[in-house]
C-alpha cells in the first residue's frame, strides 16, 4: 500500500523533533495501536533519525538512463539560449546536479530510495527536461531558470519518496524492511523500520519480542555495543540506546516505545 504523500520536508534542531503527539497501548477493545500527531510526527520522527546523508553522486545518478539523458542535455545546452553567457551556468548546472543533489536533500536519515518509487522521480525528471529541450533558443536567463526549477522539483520529489517509504512502514506491526537503492554508491540496500499498526496488545507484544529479538541478534554482531541500529538513533529512543539495550526487557522496552 503507497503512503500518503508527505506535504513538506521537516527539519530538526537540537533536541526533539517538530511535531507533537503521544502513543497509546492498544486497549481492551482491540484499538488499532497508532502514533498520534497523524503524518506530521511521523515525518518528523523520520529526519531526526540522527543519520547525515553522506554527499556522494544523488538518487536519479542511479537510475539506468541518467548518464544517457544528461549526457544528451550536456552537448546540446549551447543550442538553448541567445545569451552565450546562459551556455556556462546551464552547463555547470548539468554536470553538478548528482553532487547538488545530495547537498540539497537535508535528510537527517539514509538516502535509500526503493526502485519504483526512483523510476518515478527519474520518468517526472527526463519529461520536464525533454520538454525544455524540444523549444528553440529561448530569451536571455530563461533556460538556466527552467534547470534550477526542475532541480528543485527532483529534489522534492526525492525526499518525499524516501520519507513516504519510510511513513508506509508504520502501516505495518513489528519489525519491516523494504529493499531499496542506496544513494551513495547506487548499490542494492535494505531499510529495516518498526511499525506501530498492530491491531490488538497481543499482536503488539509480538512486535516488541520481533524488536527484542532483532537487537538480541544485532548485539551478538557488534559485542561491544558501539552503534545503535539506525532506526533506534532518535531523540525520542534515548531507553533504547547504549547503555540500556544490556538489560532490556519486554516491558521496559514496550514502556519506551508507547510513552513517545
Amino acid at each position: 500500500m503507497e503512503a500518503e504523500p508527505a506535504s513538506a520536508v521537516v527539519r530538526c534542531g537540537g533536541g526533539a523533533c517538530a511535531g507533537g503527539g503521544t502513543a497509546a497501548r492498544p486497549g481492551a477493545g482491540g484499538r488499532g495501536w497508532m502514533v498520534r500527531g497523524g503524518l506530521g510526527r511521523a515525518m518528523a520522527l523520520l529526519l531526526c533519525l540522527g543519520l547525515t546523508a553522506a554527499l556522494a553522486r544523488g538518487c536519479l545518478h542511479c537510475h539506468r538512463d541518467f548518464s544517457e539523458k544528461f549526457s544528451f542535455y550536456r552537448h546540446h545546452v549551447n543550442l538553448k539560449s541567445w545569451w552565450v553567457g546562459d551556455i556556462p551556468v546551464s552547463a555547470s548546472l548539468l554536470t553538478d546536479w548528482s553532487q547538488d543533489t545530495m547537498k540539497k536533500l537535508h535528510l537527517a536519515i539514509p538516502a535509500e530510495i526503493t526502485r519504483e518509487k526512483l523510476g518515478q522521480v527519474a520518468n517526472a525528471v527526463y519529461q520536464k527536461m525533454d520538454q525544455l529541450y524540444q523549444g528553440k533558443m529561448y530569451f536571455p536567463g530563461y533556460f538556466p531558470s527552467e534547470l534550477r526549477a526542475i532541480f528543485r522539483e527532483q529534489v522534492h520529489l526525492i525526499q518525499n519518496a524516501i520519507i513516504e517509504s519510510r511513513i508506509d512502514c508504520q502501516r505495518h506491526c513489528g519489525i519491516f524492511q523494504y529493499e531499496t537503492i542506496s544513494c551513495i554508491n547506487c548499490t542494492d540496500s535494505h531499510v529495516v523500520c518498526f511499525g506501530y499498526n498492530c491491531e490488538s496488545s497481543a499482536q503488539w507484544e509480538t512486535a516488541v519480542q520481533g524488536l527484542l529479538l532483532y537487537i538480541n541478534n544485532w548485539h551478538k554482531q557488534d559485542t561491544n555495543m558501539s552503534t545503535t541500529p539506525a532506526f533506534l538513533v532518535s531523540p525520542s529512543f534515548t531507553c533504547l540506546e547504549p547503555p540500556h539495550l544490556a538489560n532490556l526487557t519486554l516491558e521496559t522496552a514496550s514502556e519506551c516505545l508507547t510513552q513517545h
